[in-house]
């Protein structure tokens, strides 16, 4: 088998990224040949310093590919002679928003021309990261349980610009895939709040949320419900659903199981670190006081819908199509962020 693979090369977007990296070392672990997209090879070096520093094993079966998500030029090259794609990177506008379809387009216009080149290389199937908000963010019903069939409305107030720019690539995604005469096998993951150990100072944004508990900013802090998932289990359910036939045409939502509020993360923080308890709140801020402020403020509107959403997600496609088990429980994922924080400075 392990011949079988490194005979197989498999195409990575994004191969500096905080899930982009994990992806790699598994793959490499797995013995496939990989391919790493960086917009600049001037990262390359970088990235493999990162790998082997965080004891990635055959790292004589990785290779680099200059391509940006942007641009057509690359992308054939990066295709040649590669049997699965798995694309992690999106492009996501974070400057002032004044045109929203400025925001969104370089998103939905980036996995379309990914798509296309795999399609016209002749890639045998291709794993897209989409994203939770994508699915559950529209299921307001907290006696229902959040599974795959179900799809956020794009107009859903206080949806961020980030989240409908992952459900709308999804949609575009779809659409393509759909259409007679595409040859090319396609599966979706839709994480929630990926966490978990890090291999470098790029993380994710979901890290935000406990930055926010730590830095002062909070005197109380939200009674908001997440769900969140260790980043290994993430990369671990891109590679189950690239090598699984059964994965072609379908969704799966990576979430640990249950879930976790934010006033219980601060619980674990304060216990952590006990240097920083000062500054995460223990008071609860009421919910009145988010739904006050969602009525003048977009950032108060986003707080409200992740208030407001049912919580009750799903992960037994994964379990039961993939073989899939989260290795991570909420508290522990939890405590690998916060191990990774300090140990890269960003405390």
């Amino acid at each position: 088998m392990e011949d079988f693979k490194m005979n197989e090369k498999v195409l990575v977007t994004g191969g500096n990224g905080f899930l982009g990296m994990h992806i790699i070392a598994q793959l490499l672990a797995r013995h496939y040949q990989v391919r790493a997209t960086l917009r600049s090879l001037d990262k390359q070096a970088a990235v493999r310093e990162t790998l082997a520093a965080n004891h990635v094993a055959n790292l004589s079966q990785l290779e680099f590919s200059k391509a940006d998500l942007s641009a057509d030029e690359g992308w054939p090259e990066a295709m040649t002679g590669v049997q699965f794609v798995l694309s992690v990177a999106s492009p996501v506008f974070f400057g002032k928003i004044t045109d929203e379809k400025k925001a969104i387009q370089p998103a939905i216009n980036g996995v379309t021309r990914i798509i296309k080149a795999a399609q016209n290389a002749g890639v045998r199937k291709m794993v897209m990261t989409a994203n939770f908000g994508g699915v559950g963010f529209s299921n307001f019903d907290k006696q229902s349980i959040t599974d795959e069939t179900y799809w956020t409305d794009p107009e859903q107030p206080g949806l961020s610009l980030y989240e409908k720019s992952k459900l709308l690539a999804e949609k575009a995604a779809w659409k393509i895939i759909n259409q007679p005469g595409n040859q090319l096998a396609f599966s979706t993951i839709n994480p929630v709040a990926i966490l978990g150990p890090a291999m470098s100072a790029h993380v994710s944004g979901s890290f935000g949320v406990l930055e926010n508990l730590m830095n002062g900013s909070l005197k109380r802090v939200p009674n908001i419900s997440l769900n969140i998932v260790d980043v290994r289990d993430v990369a671990k359910l891109h590679i189950l659903a690239m090598e699984t036939p059964a994965a072609d045409g379908q969704r799966f939502i990576a979430t640990n199981d249950g879930q976790i509020t934010m006033p219980e993360m601060a619980a674990i923080i304060r216990k952590a670190e006990p240097e920083l308890a000062n500054k995460v709140p223990g008071k609860r801020m009421p919910d009145w006081l988010i739904k006050a402020g969602a009525l003048v403020s977009q950032q108060a509107r986003e707080a409200k819908l992740l208030l407001e959403i049912n919580r009750n997600v799903s992960n037994q496609k994964a379990r039961k199509m993939l073989g899939w088990q989260p290795m991570a429980t909420n508290e522990g994922t939890v405590l690998a962020t916060l191990a990774a924080m300090r140990q890269y400075g960003l405390l």
